[in-house]
C-alpha cells in the first residue's frame, strides 16, 4: 500500500506487502523485501551525506519485516564504500534514527529514537542502540550487544556487552539480560561471563586477556567468536 502525498523513485524496487503511510521519500536503488512498513517523512535511499558523492548510482538493500518510524533517513552507498547501504530482516528503527552511507546493520537490531550512525559503520545481528547515541564511522558493533542511551561510541563495542557512558564510554559487562531473553543456557553464559571478567575486570592488558583465553581454549563459540572480534578490531575496543 502506498500512503498519500508518498513519492517512490523509478528505480525502487519493493517486496510483497510493503506499507507507505503517507509522505514517505523512497529513492535511488532502492530494493526492499516483503512487509516492510515505512512510517510518515521516512526518507530510504537518498543521496548521501558525502561531498564526494557525485550521483554515481548506488543504492540500498533492505530484508524483510522492518519497521522504519517517523523522519527515519537512510543514506545510499557511495562509490568509495562499496555502493550499497544494507538493513536486514526484522528491524525497529524508532524516530528521527540516522543511518548514514555504506553502513551494514545485520536482523533483528533495534535503534531507538535518534541513533546516529555515521558512514561505514557495521551493526551485527541482535544489536540494540540506545536513543540520542552517536556511532563514529568505520565502528563496528559485535551482535548481542546493548549500548545505553547517549553513549558516544568511537571504538568497537564487543559483542555480548552492555556498554554505556556518562561522560565516557564504557563496557560494564556481558549483556545478561538480554542474553538470556534470547535464549542463551547457563553454561553460555558462564563461559562468556568467564571472558569478560578477564578483560574487563582482571588486571591485565586487552593483549593478554586474549592470549589467556586463546590459552584456556576458547570455552564456547561464544567465547571464540569474541576474542576473534578483539583481535581483527581496527579502531580498538571499548572497555
Amino acid at each position: 500500500m502506498v500512503g498519500p502525498w508518498s513519492t517512490v523513485g523509478p528505480h525502487v524496487v519493493l517486496g510483497e506487502e510493503c506499507e507507505l503511510i503517507s509522505h514517505v521519500v523512497l529513492d535511488g536503488r532502492l530494493t526492499a523485501g516483503a512487509r516492510n512498513r515505512f512510517s510518515p517523512f521516512a526518507c530510504v535511499g537518498v543521496a548521501p551525506q558525502d561531498l564526494k558523492y557525485r550521483g554515481e548510482a548506488t543504492g540500498v538493500t533492505l530484508g524483510d519485516d522492518n519497521t522504519i518510524r517517523e523522519c527515519v533517513t537512510i543514506s545510499r552507498g557511495t562509490a568509495g564504500g562499496g555502493g550499497v547501504t544494507r538493513v536486514g530482516s526484522g528491524c525497529l528503527i524508532m524516530a528521527y534514527a540516522h543511518i548514514g552511507h555504506d553502513s551494514v546493520i545485520g536482523d533483528h537490531c533495534i535503534l531507538a529514537n535518534n541513533a546516529t550512525l555515521a558512514g561505514h559503520v557495521i551493526i551485527e545481528d541482535y544489536v540494540t542502540v540506545g536513543a540520542f547515541s552517536p556511532i563514529h564511522q568505520f565502528c563496528r558493533v559485535g551482535r548481542h550487544a546493548y549500548i545505553g542511551g547517549g553513549t558516544v561510541v568511537t571504538q568497537d563495542v564487543l559483542p555480548f556487552s552492555l556498554t554505556s557512558a556518562t561522560r565516557e564510554a564504557h563496557a560494564f559487562g556481558m549483556n545478561k539480560i538480554g542474553l538470556e531473553r534470547r535464549g542463551f543456557d547457563r553454561e553460555r553464559l558462564r563461559a562468556l561471563h568467564h571472558a569478560f571478567r578477564l578483560l574487563l575486570a582482571a588486571k591485565m592488558n586487552t593483549t593478554q586477556a586474549v592470549e589467556k583465553l586463546r590459552a584456556e581454549g576458547a570455552r564456547s563459540e561464544d567465547v571464540q567468536y569474541l576474542v576473534e572480534f578483539v583481535e581483527t578490531s581496527k579502531r580498538g575496543i571499548i572497555r
